[in-house]
């Protein structure tokens, strides 16, 4: 069965990394494009970044500079490398995959504080 496990949030404090990672199962990874979404309280869910199916990647302009996006097609995993964290990061980070049709994992909290 098709589904996307993410990891790796926490409580940081302003200007930490964190890495988070996402593990898909039953899809085959590679033809997918995948991203990385988050949404904040009171907010809509809103892009941060994305990596094709080929390697391509596009970044929201809030996190450019900062996050890094990568795959690694053997192992099924996405992850988003996030530097020089600010308070304004904090949400629910979500994983997707789209191919012919999109997937969402449960999501996972990243919460940036002092």
């Amino acid at each position: 069965q098709e589904r996307l496990v993410e990891s790796g949030g926490g409580l940081v404090q302003p200007g930490d990394s964190l890495r988070l990672s996402c593990s898909a199962f039953g899809i085959i990874f590679r033809v997918y494009d995948m991203g990385w979404y988050r949404q904040a309280p009171g907010k809509e869910r809103e892009l941060v970044a994305t990596i094709s199916s080929r390697g391509f990647t596009n970044y929201a302009d809030s996190v450019k500079g900062r996050f890094t996006i990568s795959r690694d097609n053997a192992k099924n995993m996405v992850y988003l490398q996030m530097n020089s964290l600010k308070p304004e990061d904090t949400a629910v980070y979500y994983c997707n995959a789209k191919y012919r049709r999109a997937y969402w994992g449960q999501g996972t909290q990243v919460t940036v504080s002092s």
